[in-house]
């Protein structure tokens, strides 16, 4: 290799053009095969680039260098000289090979060299010759709306005034007669717009440059005076792009749709704003919404042909950007109908199999644009095609989207009934999910389908997400036409969300019965909405009566939660885990209406009370279950207090409760921990049977609280389906919170809170102890003012510390925000 290299930088020397191309044309070749001929590069600069030489070998020198990593002592002023001297060379070839290089150049060297060049860079944005103006158009595309560069445009105001003379100059390219010149200007244009919108972090040499305000404002004046010129020139940039070849067409279509949404929903104001604060001559456009709207028509009217083009990429790219129009004030749900369809027959094409995720989340993310019948019609077939999808965050995204575009259909249409509006068939929940293939995964025991774990959770925590009031949405800009999830807030009052939850309820029923290899989020996701709604229709008094006040719609959903009431009891004798009994066990006893059961059923096996304190029993003496499908310890203590609880409220119930626990702390099965708390327990209902007048707050009302999911009891079992719950609440929270409260992009905090609101808060740790006797118990836990979660890590003193405690203590930490030293289990002041 040494002596290649040796025999090239001879030839190299020499006088002879031929074999000085030669010689660059074979160092090019082991360059291209990763050879290592990085010694060439300070030979090829001096002796070509610096030294009068043919067109040929300034092309391939200049090819070379771009080719090789540059070392220091090789940029010196000879070569940059070099370079901007070739900006004027005869050949054009040789001039564009020349400022192609400039983006490989290192950032401290490009203000000098851009500044002392302004004018020969204009010159070739305004040659004759399309290689030279192409060449321009390519390099400018590239380095221009690089973070460096915009940092350093934000410091000299000399360089700015040449950029911005560039960027205007690249948009009248998009109208150029060259096909070539015109396609790179349309997609230098794309670049700065997407730059702008995704934020992406250039990664120059290692570094990560911030942007600050000083950025944004450059990148928002180069935006405002982009889209100002193509919406002004819209028709022409139109037909510019109609006459381009197939091939090309696609990358005109981004610039002007942007700068078409950008006007017609005002974020062209903004930009302007941004790009000079403080500047009060800045006025909103006052072009008429008409003018608007037909604007953004024609480019509908211009992107229709192609939804039927043979080419697929071609195809989605003009569906994502209809879709995009569709959203923006006036748009129409016939345009993302037109797009939806021509973006599915996309998923049986071979050429597009890879990126089916990519339809999927298409489609879904934007279902709010569709009319009713059209979504209706789309859910069971979306349902299918989730399926198919990777288990990750694409499936778990795309779910999140199916579920809350499902209770939000389900919403309006109830609305609209109660408005005098004529119904629309098969808008419930219930009817969303009645497809064959989906109701026989959900009642089958054995299946291994991740799938139904994933839906279950998904449209549970959709509707606690429905549940709390609208966030305040300031210059979104998205979302506009989304006819159910800003529906929901008006109307009806603060209850409506609970009718779609009960057919969620009763929709997802047999996951009780599910064998999901010891999971359980989405058992535990199930039953904490089931006593969230007991706990609103207050079920423990029985169904409510017109003469005690209550409405047509209280009765009758107060009696489909008694129905489903009665149906998971009868389920408890399939249920043959434990950990999901105990569970379920809980879920009922704490919110059935004890005082309302038949007293002359008292003795028959299938009274609920009975069928209850049976599977009690199997709990507490079950002494086969092995470490990896149960948690005998969790189980019997939450069976415990379960009958704690159940005992105090009833006398019969006591009376059943206080034999069972009474046999078990004789038994083998209770340890010396479960044996003094079974006697605890039957202190207080002894107490309470004997004082009935006198029962507290603390045993004697439901609560709505589930104790079992994994923010308040994060030290249960240590098996891998543990594991898996965790994973699966992580994707399930990751997906929900990015639909209904997505992350502001920085130009929305920097319009509304200003620069400081991108500084967050640290967590802050609070350390607390307690201690007991023979137990104690360590914990800490993390308040997270970012995202109000607090976190807690406990530890037990002893291996059979009670963990009915954990519970409890669970219970009191997690209403103290901000947390309080002082919050011991029993002291909470909350």
């Amino acid at each position: 290799m040494d002596l290649l290299i040796a025999q090239i930088t001879t030839d190299l020397r020499s006088s002879d053009a031929l074999r000085q191309s030669l010689a660059l044309l074979q160092a090019l070749q082991q360059c291209a095969a990763g050879r290592d001929v990085s010694a060439l590069a300070r030979t090829a600069a001096t002796e070509i680039l610096s030294a009068p030489s043919s067109a040929v070998c300034k092309r391939l020198a200049l090819d070379l260098l771009r080719a090789l990593p540059l070392p220091p002592d090789l940029l010196d002023p000879l070569l940059l000289s070099s370079l901007r001297s070739d900006l004027s060379f005869p050949d054009p070839d040789v001039a564009s090979s020349s400022i192609a290089s400039f983006p490989s150049l290192p950032s401290h060297l490009l203000p000098s060299l851009l500044s002392s060049a302004h004018a020969e860079i204009a010159n070739a944005l305004s040659s004759p010759a399309e290689s030279l103006r192409l060449g321009a158009v390519t390099s400018l595309s590239s380095f221009l709306p690089r973070d460096d560069l915009v940092l350093m445009c934000s410091t000299n105001p000399s360089l700015m005034a040449h950029a911005t003379t560039w960027w205007a100059r690249l948009a009248e390219l998009a109208l150029d007669s060259a096909d070539a010149v015109s396609a790179g200007a349309f997609e230098a244009l794309a670049r700065l717009f997407q730059e702008l919108e995704g934020r992406r972090m250039s990664r120059l040499a290692g570094d990560k440059l911030v942007d600050g305000e000083g950025v944004l404002a450059v990148r928002a004046q180069w935006a405002a005076d982009a889209i100002d010129f193509i919406w002004s020139r819209r028709n022409m940039l139109i037909a510019r792009s109609v006459v381009m070849p197939a091939e090309s067409f696609r990358l005109t279509v981004h610039p002007l749709v942007h700068a078409a949404k950008m006007v017609a929903s005002g974020v062209v104001n903004t930009l302007q704003r941004i790009a000079k604060p403080g500047d009060t001559t800045i006025a909103d456009s006052v072009e008429s919404s008409a003018e608007k709207l037909v604007g953004v028509s024609d480019i509908v009217s211009h992107l229709l042909p192609f939804l039927s083009s043979l080419d697929p990429p071609l195809v989605f790219e003009v569906g994502i950007n209809m879709l995009a129009l569709a959203d923006v004030p006036g748009g129409k749900p016939e345009w993302a109908s037109a797009a939806i369809i021509a973006i599915l027959t996309l998923w049986d094409r071979q050429e597009f199999s890879s990126m089916r995720e990519t339809i999927v989340r298409a489609v879904v993310t934007n279902l709010h644009l569709l009319d009713l019948g059209m979504q209706v019609s789309l859910f069971k077939r979306l349902l299918q095609m989730v399926r198919n999808l990777r288990a990750e965050s694409d499936r778990m995204h795309a779910l999140a989207c199916i579920c809350r575009t499902a209770l939000c259909v389900d919403l309006f249409a109830k609305e609209s009934v109660r408005r005098g509006q004529k119904p629309v068939p098969g808008t419930d929940v219930i009817s969303l999910f009645e497809d064959v293939r989906l109701k026989e995964d959900l009642n089958s025991v054995t299946s291994k389908n991740l799938f139904r774990e994933e839906l279950v959770a998904s449209l549970v925590e959709s509707c606690f997400q429905l549940s709390l009031p609208l966030p305040e949405l300031k210059n979104s800009g998205t979302e506009s036409r989304v006819i159910g999830a800003l529906a929901y807030g008006t109307g009806y009052g603060a209850l409506n969300w609970t009718e779609p939850a009960l057919d969620v309820v009763e929709v997802c029923r047999p996951c009780v019965l599910w064998d999901c290899d010891g999971r359980t989020y989405a058992v535990d996701c199930y039953l904490k909405l089931f006593g969230r709604l007991c706990h609103i229709y207050d079920t423990r008094g029985g169904v409510k009566t017109i003469k005690a006040g209550a409405s047509q719609d209280q009765i009758l959903n107060e009696m489909r939660l008694r129905n489903l009431q009665l149906q998971l009891i009868r389920d408890l004798r399939e249920v043959h885990t434990p950990r999901i009994s105990s569970r379920l066990i809980w879920a009922i006893s704490e919110h059935f209406d004890l005082e309302g059961l038949d007293p002359l059923l008292a003795d028959d096996p299938e009274d609920p009370l009975n069928i209850i304190i049976s599977n009690m029993h199997k709990i507490l003496f079950n002494i086969d279950s092995s470490a990896t499908t149960s948690n005998r310890i969790q189980d019997v203590q939450a069976v415990l207090i379960c009958a704690q609880r159940l005992g105090a409220r009833n006398t019969r119930a006591g009376q059943l409760l206080t034999k069972e626990l009474e046999e078990f702390r004789a038994s083998t099965s209770a340890d010396s921990v479960t044996k003094h708390q079974s006697r605890y327990v039957l202190q207080v209902i002894k107490y309470v049977t004997n004082h009935p007048n006198n029962r507290w707050v603390a045993v004697g009302d439901a609560t709505g609280d589930y104790p079992f999911s994994h923010h308040k009891l994060t030290v249960q079992f240590s098996e891998a389906s543990a594991a898996q719950d965790r994973k699966l609440e992580v994707l399930v929270h990751k997906a929900i919170q990015e639909l209904w409260r997505p992350h502001p992009s920085q130009l929305t905090l920097l319009q509304t809170k200003g620069i400081s609101a991108l500084h967050k808060e640290l967590p802050k740790a609070c350390t607390l102890t307690g201690s007991s006797d023979p137990c104690y118990i360590e914990a800490y836990h993390l308040a997270d003012p970012t995202d109000g979660r607090i976190t807690l890590h406990l530890k037990g003193g002893h291996s059979c510390w009670p963990l009915w405690s954990t519970v409890l203590y669970g219970w009191f930490l997690s209403d103290c925000s901000p947390p309080r030293k002082s919050c011991f289990p029993g002291s909470c002041p909350k």
